[in-house]
């Protein structure tokens, strides 16, 4: 049967390379899409073709010839199918946020080989974890109840922009950012996590993830970190092409590019100098979701938020002018090039992250 992947962003094309990997004899016959919207024409050479007039080109016992793995956001998967089904195809198959990582065991990112945590050998000491997960006052419930780990812990963030409660927790507790909210999202979550959680000299490991997205850790995991000496665990990164640079550039205006460039060559400019090469590869690390060593993650944020502070007095609107969550995507592009530039001196790890529906 002719295999499709539904989807034509960072998943589906994650899932093609994998694939591609794995399977090199088995052909991919393209991309489907329900809209062309902004999704590209093509993807590492094979087309991105639009389901409703895919569907008119073909006989129906055509289409009973054809598996199709749907390779998108886990929320928009059953529309996906009731969609398929609608245009006659029945061979379909989702690939859900748990496969996914199963399919990205490993990444040469940058000329070096990380591995999975899942694949480090299991230690005997159990690390403390402690993992809070941003929540928002107008976050849509999820469908489904899950048991979090007791790990994880919400913490709600733009609490002070509102009287409604979404968590004990709250991000205008103690030092912080929450006001800043609506341009840093998640952020003022991590902000306030360094400023009243970390003990620099300790060991614990500390996080930020969502409410939505959480990484995967297992209690063989908690006993992986300290004994194999991880300094930072981080989702497996998501493919974009032809790389992260032109990705980006579609969530942020130029002149708010050109301010994070000439704020990070102002006061970082060891980092200014590295960044081309790093925008110049597929590998991207979304969402602002990371786990590490205490000392790690204070030096982590110590680095980022001077540098988003100045991003803010250099934008055009200045950031206190504007309500558009910018900030919190130049958090995802300086979290890449962070990590990616001190890949040879942090022991670096990828696990899955979670969708929860």
């Amino acid at each position: 049967m002719d295999l499709i992947i539904f989807g034509a962003q960072a998943i589906a094309l994650g899932a093609y390379q994998a694939l591609k990997n794995l399977y090199p004899q088995r052909e991919i016959r393209c991309f489907l899409v329900s809209q062309p919207g902004n999704n590209p024409p093509v993807l590492e050479g094979v087309p991105v073709t639009e389901l409703s007039a895919f569907a008119r080109q073909l006989s129906q016992e055509e289409k009973d010839q054809i598996e199709i793995l749907i390779a998108t956001p886990e929320n928009i998967m059953e529309e996906i199918e009731q969609a398929l089904e609608h245009q006659g195809f029945s061979h379909y198959a989702r690939l859900t946020s748990s496969r996914w990582s199963q399919l990205m065991s490993y990444h040469y990112i940058c000329g070096k080989e990380y591995l999975p945590l899942p694949a480090l050998p299991v230690g005997c000491q159990k690390s403390v974890v402690r993992m809070f997960m941003a929540k928002f006052h107008k976050d849509k419930p999820l469908t489904k109840a899950y048991q979090l780990p007791p790990w994880i812990t919400p913490v709600q963030v733009g609490a002070a922009l509102c009287r409604e409660r979404a968590a004990e927790l709250l991000d205008s507790d103690g030092m912080n950012i929450s006001v800043k909210n609506v341009n840093y999202s998640e952020l003022t979550a991590l902000y306030w996590i360094w400023k009243n959680h970390l003990n620099v000299f300790g060991n614990a490991y500390y996080g930020l993830s969502h409410y939505r997205r959480i990484l995967e850790l297992s209690e063989d995991d908690l006993l992986r970190l300290e004994s194999n000496n991880v300094d930072v665990v981080l989702p497996y990164p998501m493919p974009y092409e032809p790389n992260i640079e032109e990705h980006h550039k579609r969530y942020l205006a130029e002149v708010d590019w050109e301010a994070l460039l000439a704020a990070l060559k102002e006061l970082q400019p060891e980092y200014a100098k590295a960044f081309p090469s790093i925008l110049h590869q597929q590998y991207f690390y979304n969402y602002n979701i990371i786990l590490a060593r205490e000392k790690v993650l204070n030096a982590y944020c110590s680095w980022l938020f001077p540098i988003l502070e100045r991003i803010e007095q250099l934008s055009i609107p200045k950031g206190w002018e504007r309500k558009d969550r910018y900030i919190g995507y130049m958090g995802e592009t300086l979290e890449t090039l962070y990590f990616l530039h001190n890949q040879n001196r942090l022991n670096i790890v990828h696990t899955g992250c979670r969708f929860l529906v």
